[in-house]
């Protein structure tokens, strides 16, 4: 595996032209995984410093959705409660539709646990409210507009990072750089990371829909999904509008965009007839964001002086909402194991690797088991598009307590849930 750094350009080569400046563990990337690292760590007493390329936290058709384990790591450093005070919805399980009937697979106000919901909330208002927290802390500094170009290599150990602004360029150098920048990770592609890839059968079209005034208020309605000719739809509440997900095959984009704007209204509205009047809001293509869905994993997602985590480690599906969960719980896991090595200016290999053995398995099976869910049910939706109806003995199925709490668990917790350590 080598490591791919970019030259800085000749006219910042010089000392003078750059700013340079130490920390202990410099983090890439302000998302979830990211920014709860960040504040885990400057609790711990570890100088952090954050680097985001964007001027802001805001951005179109995120997840928004925070599982009850990642509630209780919040809970667990006393933010849980001032969290809820911020505007949201609770989440008890999301509402199948089809033509025969709709029912609830998941209801997580099963589970013994403080917070049996999953709630949704603006992925914006999250980490504002995480870098509010923060910033309580002197050790953690966060640097927007941070545009990461280079790994800086010193004897075969990364030591830092290059970075483009707005006034020029910056170093950033540190005893552990962590690539928390998501499924087009930079800082893995610096490293010369490598993703095993797979190809899950479907690609999502995001898009808004206006709230109208006989819209459904009850927790039922705020998640919820159906399928119809060959399609699925997944809808989210988002107090203003709805959030959209039209899932269709991989690879069908083009046909999708030469059918035209009419089709895609009546194929949303075959799904869910309640937006018979709101489809008539999609008027052009630019409305539209497409999201090519894939999956990956590292074979390792470390070197000397560099660890991956989150999406820049294993690329999640969208299958069941899981992708910032675990990515934060990469983060607290991570901050359990380094804390004390980052204090002490001795991160070792060894320490690196321990952080991918307690979170490597855990992502592994809950992303066989995503596979599966896409290869057996939505592909086969895809294959029957006659196919409108939920066979009669599934909702029979989900009554069985073992059937019904099992799915409901991995969505809530995933695989061995991460806990902080004091």
């Amino acid at each position: 595996m080598t490591t791919a750094v970019i030259p800085t350009p000749q006219s910042a080569t010089a000392e003078s032209a750059i700013d340079s400046e130490q920390t202990t563990c410099s983090i890439v990337g302000g998302g979830p995984g990211g920014m709860m690292l960040a504040l885990l760590l400057a609790r711990k007493r570890v100088r952090v410093t954050l680097l985001e390329a964007h001027k802001d936290f805001d951005r179109e058709f995120r997840g928004d959705t925070l599982h009850p384990s990642v509630l209780e790591i919040l809970d667990e450093i006393g933010l849980a409660e001032p969290l809820h005070k911020l505007r949201h919805v609770k989440i008890y399980g999301p509402t199948l539709r089809a033509a025969n009937t709709s029912f609830n697979p998941i209801d997580l106000r099963r589970l013994k646990t403080k917070f049996p919901y999953i709630m949704l909330i603006p992925q914006t208002k999250f980490l504002e409210f995480i870098a509010d927290e923060a910033s309580k802390y002197p050790e953690f500094r966060l640097k927007m507009t941070a545009n990461v170009e280079s790994l800086i290599e010193e004897n075969g150990r990364i030591r830092g990072v290059r970075y483009l602004s707005i006034d020029g360029w910056h170093e950033v150098r540190a005893v552990l750089t962590v690539g928390a920048d998501g499924r087009f990770s930079k800082v893995r592609h610096l490293g010369g990371f490598e993703p095993i890839k797979t190809s899950p059968p479907m690609d999502i079209l995001w898009f808004r829909l206006p709230h109208m005034p006989e819209d459904p208020q009850e927790d039922s309605g705020r998640v919820r999904g159906g399928f119809a000719n060959g399609r699925m739809l997944a809808v989210f509440d988002r107090f203003d509008y709805w959030q959209v997900g039209y899932v269709f095959p991989k690879g069908t984009y083009q046909d999708l965009r030469a059918a035209g704007l009419g089709a895609l209204r009546d194929s949303i509205v075959a799904i869910e007839p309640q937006f018979a009047k709101h489809v008539d809001s999609l008027t052009d293509w630019h409305q539209f964001s497409l999201l090519s869905v894939e999956s990956s994993r590292c074979p390792r997602w470390y070197k000397s002086g560099l660890l991956l985590i989150g999406d820049a480690a294993h690329v999640m599906s969208p299958v069941g909402g899981v992708g910032i969960n675990y990515a934060i719980q990469d983060a607290t896991v991570a901050a359990n194991i380094l804390a004390i090595p980052l204090r002490t200016g001795q991160v070792r290999v060894s320490d690196l690797a321990k952080v991918q053995s307690k979170r490597e398995w855990p992502t592994r099976i809950i992303q066989a088991i995503q596979s599966a869910v896409q290869k057996r049910i939505i592909a086969s939706v895809f294959r029957s598009p006659n196919a409108t109806r939920i066979p009669t003995l599934v909702p029979l199925l989900f009554r069985i307590p073992v059937i019904r709490d099992i799915p409901a668990r991995l969505i809530a917790f995933g695989i061995h849930p991460a806990h902080v350590a004091e």
